[in-house]
Order: C-alpha cells, then structure tokens, then sequence
C-alpha cells in the first residue's frame, strides 16, 4: 500500500492527530486532494480550497442534515441553525442575525477590553502562569455568557463541559453524552425558570420572543439554539486566542512588532486564524451523485470540508504554511463560507483582536515555558513572563 492512500484512509482532524495535520495536509493536497478516510465510520475529506467553496456554495448537493459535526457533540439533535437545510435554514438563523451584527457587537466593546485588561493584568504578576486557564478560555466565556444571559454564578461549570463534549467524545464517546445530557438539563432548567419571567435583553430573550413561520419556538428547538450557541460561543475564540499565544511566545519578533504598531493587530489575527484555525473541518452528506476533483461521489456518502488544509493551499497562499503576521487578502476559510458560514464570526474576530491587544500592552515579553505543549486546542499554555 503506497504511502498517500495509507495517510489518507487514515486520516483525522481530532485530537493527537492535530500535531502533525499541517504536514497531512499537504500531503493529501498534492496526492489525493478528495479521497476517503476509514475514521469516524468513513468520510470523504476535501483538502483544495477552490472545491470546499464549491461545496460551501452548494447546498442542494452538499447537505448539513444529519449533522455538520463528526464525530457528534454529545446529542442526536440537530444542532440549530448548523444542521439546518433550506429552506428552514433561513428562518432559523434570522432570529439570532440582530444579536450578531457589527453594531450590536460593538456594544460589547467597553466590557470586552474592561475584561480582558483585568485578566492580562493577573498574567503579568506571574513569573510562570497557564495562560489558557487564566485569559484565554475565560475571557469569551465571561463575554459570551453576558451577552447570552448565563448567570454569573455557573459559569465555573462551562469549562468541564466543553472539554468533556470536545475534546472527549472521539476517545470517550460516553463521557460526551453524559457532558452533552448535563448541558441539555441545565438549559431545559434554565430556561424553564425564565419562561415566566419578562423577556431580557440577551440572546435567551431574543430566542424567547422568537417566531418562526408564524410561531413561537418550541421549548425542544430553543434547547438546541442553545447547546449550540454555548458551545460555539465559548470554545471556538478560546482556541483561536490561545493559539495566537502559542505562536507569539515562539515568535518575540513577531511580538516587538505588534506591540510596537497595535494597528496591525486585527491583520494578524487574520493570519492567525488562516493558519491555527479552531475550526479544522466540517461534515457534509452528498444528498446526489456527483464528483469533486475527479473523484465519484455517491448520493448519501458523507464527506468533511477541510478547512484547514484549504486554509494553507498553494494555490491560493503564497508560502502557505509560513504565518506571516502582515499578510494581505486573506480570503480564509475559518470561518466557513456560503449559507453556513459562522453567524459568530464578528463577534470571535472581535474577541480575538481585543485580547491580542490588551494582552500585549499589559503582558511583558513572554516564550514557552513548556515547549511539548501543542498548538491546538484548549489545553495548557504554560509561560514564562518576562523572558
């Protein structure tokens, strides 16, 4: 068995397999751009940029239902609006569009620096410090939760919970659902104890004063809204800041320039999200035969858009895999694109530039005190302040 079909029918895009991806990728780019995998009950991975904009763009083909996600985040409901087809897709992600608008984001402006400064703040007092534990993860968590309406009090619970349902429910599948079942009975209680109660101005208010088609939501399809917009909300920025630290602690000069010239900070973060993107691949399932770069593709098969391996196509970067913090159109997919592309997306790019920034005004030079740690994910970012 030759060496590119043994890479790609084992292929995956969770987990340990993250160490090496990049690599992966390219291999499957210039080998096998479209082939199938053996993981997750067998999948077909799209690795060039122009064909997952083809897919994204194509929804009658290219179909979310059952599920975008691979393998599932602890439920067997379909996540709204993600997994969601048209035409109920529209009408579904109308409702949360005024909560997502650059204008209402920016109302959050005051208390997303407010929190992120106090948090860079307890970094900088520390010689040695998890910069995962004390800025990355909770600063869109305390966002998020505000502009969602979490109360204050549970939010040491959230962390426990994206961890089990993320990270755990490829290895741990059963740990997952039991995470997955706890979340679904925290919004079933949480939003049971609202009903009652005078609409607030936050994202459970809108969905609570919601219609679709003429009707109110029913109780089921507001729990899905919301284990979708918990999940979605906190882990995903998380990823995106404490990636950006993990490359900047590598990388002082990348850091001298950008506290130097804090106006180039929102460029980076572009880059940053091209190359480290907390969002690697999304699941499609061919709803018609079709073919995407001369492979055969069967009605029903299902297939992952690799974002992250468009992401660093030669044909579309140059120098693809070198994260260059100044660089220009960068038309990237970390977000997704077409009828689906993240309804987040200004708020985690928000929340990404503004840690950046306060995190390197308030935070000295800082490096990698434990080099082993992996550019992935929400785990331990150990570093050294001041060196």
């Amino acid at each position: 068995m030759s060496e590119n079909v043994t890479a790609g029918r084992e292929f995956d895009y969770h987990g340990p397999a993250l160490d090496n991806v990049f690599d992966t990728y390219k291999q499957l780019r210039e080998q096998c751009p479209v082939g199938k995998s053996e993981k997750h009950g067998g999948f077909w991975y799209v690795t060039k940029s122009e064909d997952i904009f083809a897919a994204e763009q194509d929804p009658d083909t290219f179909a979310v239902a059952p599920s975008m996600l691979m393998p599932a985040f602890g439920t067997d409901m379909p996540l709204i609006p993600i997994d969601i087809d048209p035409p109920d897709h529209t009408d579904y992600r109308k409702v949360l569009l005024p909560l997502f608008t650059p204008k209402a984001i920016a109302k959050l402006g005051d208390g997303m620096r407010h929190t992120s400064r106090e948090l860079a703040q307890e970094v900088a007092d520390q010689e040695v410090v998890d910069a995962s534990h004390a800025f990355a993860r909770p600063m869109p968590t305390i966002i998020f939760s505000r502009l969602a309406g979490f109360p204050e009090k549970d939010w040491p619970k959230f962390d426990r919970w994206i961890d089990d349902i993320i990270y755990e429910r490829t290895d741990n599948p059963e740990r997952a659902w039991n995470a997955g079942r706890e979340v679904i009975d925290y919004f079933d209680d949480l939003l049971t104890s609202r009903a009652d109660e005078e609409p607030a101005d936050d994202l459970i208010g809108v969905l609570q004063q919601a219609e679709i088609q003429g009707r109110k939501l029913t109780h089921d399809e507001l729990l899905s809204y919301c284990y979708l917009l918990f999940l979605a909300g906190l882990d995903t920025t998380a990823w995106a800041i404490r990636s950006s630290l993990w490359y900047l602690a590598q990388n002082p000069e990348a850091q001298r320039v950008l506290r130097e010239n804090p106006d180039e900070i929102p460029t980076a973060a572009e880059e940053f999200l091209r190359t480290l993107s907390p969002v690697q691949g999304m699941a499609r399932t061919c709803k018609k035969d079709t073919e995407l770069s001369g492979q055969e593709i069967k009605a029903g098969d299902r297939l992952v858009l690799v974002f992250g391996a468009g992401n660093r196509d030669p044909e579309v970067y140059d120098d693809p895999d070198e994260i260059q913090i100044g660089r220009q159109n960068n038309r990237h997919l970390a977000f997704g694109g077409g009828i689906h592309r993240c309804l987040g997306s200004n708020l985690g790019r928000q929340e990404l530039i503004v840690a950046l920034e306060e995190f390197l005004e308030v935070v000295p030079e800082f490096s990698l005190a434990d080099p082993s740690e992996p550019w992935h994910g929400v785990g331990p970012l150990t570093l050294q302040i001041g060196k």
